[in-house]
């Protein structure tokens, strides 16, 4: 039964559906990130025709990827032949035969586990864990309490850190209800119907009952006609259960999910804690994240990765929630000690707890030659403006700047459909967002050896550290530097103004106003570069 607050959920309904149902809905070309503008009509990375032309006949060395996300299916169909297996581990013996601290370490590690098996899936906001800190000390705090500088600062990043947390569990309380009103009402119409699965045209010749059914018949009609109702509602149900975590998970003061690691969480020095399951219990983005890197190509299943002497290497460091600086840290460390010659981090957070733990590992993996590569975040965003972690700005104790790492590659998303270049969630950024790669529609592994399509920054980033991958491959006396710089100088310029995403409205701007490059990243291109200049090396 519809109850008289559903009203709410129809006046904000639109500009919800667009910012999260509605994300480049239209159906994409079929692995048409490694495709090529001239050939194919649509920016992709140009890989098939890179490998089809100028690595033809060359043999590439084989390079470790490491994926930190969520989770990695180590036997998914399309990805069991390229992970990584730790040579020195006898699996399943419960002894750390090769002495790295991490027992039975197979395909990777799971910073988000206990020895026992159990492991962590939802976490807090970065926000929310940082709040839980400092409300005993500030919550009483009045205009008139005394405080010294270093106590004011503190106070008024709490009292900011409030204002955006209430802001927050607003939407997230909003969006949560809206769903919810949306979905019971399409419910109450499939079930009048007398089909699970309505079509568009059931939809348009359904008579709406009051007004609530027909607001949401003119959403479901465009939707369903798009793409059916299956995914529409499986949408639908994505995004209702995103903003249910909020409230139960990301946002509840009272939820706090670390006891189950059982680490002395307050020690970021601490590095053996964890378990091998670098899977854990929802591999989805990061098993998604993987196949864009380094699914088998052309075995007539499945999709193509992006590289082909690829092994890729799980560590589980990110939950349903903002990752924890400390694991990410550690995970750093992990992938840099055991082979990993690039590192995709498809992660970001609003605020950090401890920066420096991560610089620190950022820094060493550097010194050992990897090449990081991170997503630029999907808030519609400019990251010159905003915070955003990880990032590569060194900082000292007090946060002031104590340089950059230079092997980090920051990646912002494209769409397929040159009308709408830039990807409208994508963050973008002219001193911070390197180039821009396809990650609208893309098309690869999720868990029980499955396919689908998901939009985001966290798929342009694996597609530029596919590239990373292919370039140190077949020129591997490259350093992790000359690796960044080939891809960077490699781009594709695009001399059209794109609409880009800015405070609610769309804005036309040219490309090197939003980024270092003002490019696109291109495999082709880049690996001409490449042979051109390892010629003379």
């Amino acid at each position: 039964m519809i109850n008289k607050t559903s009203i709410l959920f129809f006046v904000l309904l639109t500009s919800i559906t667009t910012s999260l149902l509605a994300q480049e809905y239209k159906a994409g070309i079929a692995n048409w990130q490694n495709l090529d503008f001239v050939e194919d009509g649509v920016h992709g990375l140009s890989t098939e025709k890179a490998y089809r032309t100028l690595l033809k006949n060359k043999q590439g060395e084989t390079v470790i990827v490491a994926v930190i996300d969520g989770g990695v299916q180590t036997d998914h169909e399309d990805l069991k032949d390229v992970m990584w297996v730790n040579q020195g581990e006898v699996a399943g013996n419960g002894i750390d035969d090769d002495g790295n601290g991490y027992i039975d370490d197979i395909h990777g590690w799971n910073f988000l586990g206990n020895a026992d098996g159990e492991n962590v899936r939802y976490d807090n906001l970065e926000l929310v864990r940082l709040l839980r800190e400092l409300q005993p000390k500030y919550i009483s705090v009045l205009p008139s309490t005394p405080l010294d500088e270093k106590e004011k600062r503190a106070f008024n990043e709490y009292q900011k850190m409030t204002t955006d947390y209430m802001a927050k569990l607003k939407q997230a309380r909003r969006g949560e209800l809206n769903y919810g009103m949306l979905k019971e009402v399409i419910d109450s119409i499939v079930v009048s119907i007398g089909e699970p699965t309505p079509t568009a045209a059931q939809f348009r010749n359904y008579k709406a009952k009051n007004k609530n059914e027909s607001r949401a018949l003119r959403i479901v009609q465009s939707e369903v006609e798009e793409k059916g109702f299956e995914k529409f509602y499986e949408e639908l149900d994505e995004a209702f259960e995103y903003y249910s975590n909020q409230l139960k998970y990301h946002l509840n003061m009272d939820f706090d999910s670390r006891h189950i690691v059982g680490d002395n969480y307050e020690d970021s020095s601490e590095r053996i804690y964890g378990n091998a399951d670098i899977e854990g219990p929802d591999g989805k983005h990061g098993t998604h994240v993987a196949g864009i890197i380094g699914a088998v190509r052309n075995n007539s299943i499945g999709m193509n990765g992006v590289a082909d002497h690829v092994l890729i290497m799980g560590v589980r460091a990110v939950p349903d929630g903002d990752e924890r600086d400390k694991d990410v840290a550690n995970a750093i460390r992990y992938a840099a000690d055991n082979g990993a010659k690039v590192i995709n981090m498809s992660f970001g957070k609003a605020y950090v707890k401890d920066k420096q733990v991560v610089d620190d590992a950022v820094q060493y993996a550097m010194e050992k030659d990897v090449l990081l590569i991170h997503a630029a975040g999907n808030d519609s965003k400019d990251n010159d403006e905003i915070s955003s972690y990880p990032n590569p700005i060194y900082v000292d104790s007090l946060g002031f700047n104590q340089g950059k790492g230079e092997a980090w590659i920051e990646v912002g998303a494209t769409s397929w459909d040159e009308n709408d270049l830039i990807a409208s969630f994508s963050n973008y950024g002219k001193q911070t967002v390197d180039l821009f790669a396809p990650g609208v529609d893309i098309y690869s592994t999720v868990p029980d050896s499955e396919y689908d399509e998901l939009s985001g920054t966290s798929m342009a980033a694996p597609t530029v550290a596919g590239l990373a991958a292919i370039i140190r491959s077949y020129y591997p006396r490259f350093t992790a530097v000359e690796v960044k710089d080939i891809i960077l100088r490699s781009v594709v310029k695009i001399d059209n103004k794109v609409k880009i995403r800015q405070d609610n409205t769309n804005k036309r701007v040219y490309l090197s106003d939003i980024s270092i490059t003002g490019g696109i990243a291109n495999a082709y291109k880049a690996i001409e570069l490449a042979d051109k200049l390892y010629k003379d090396k």
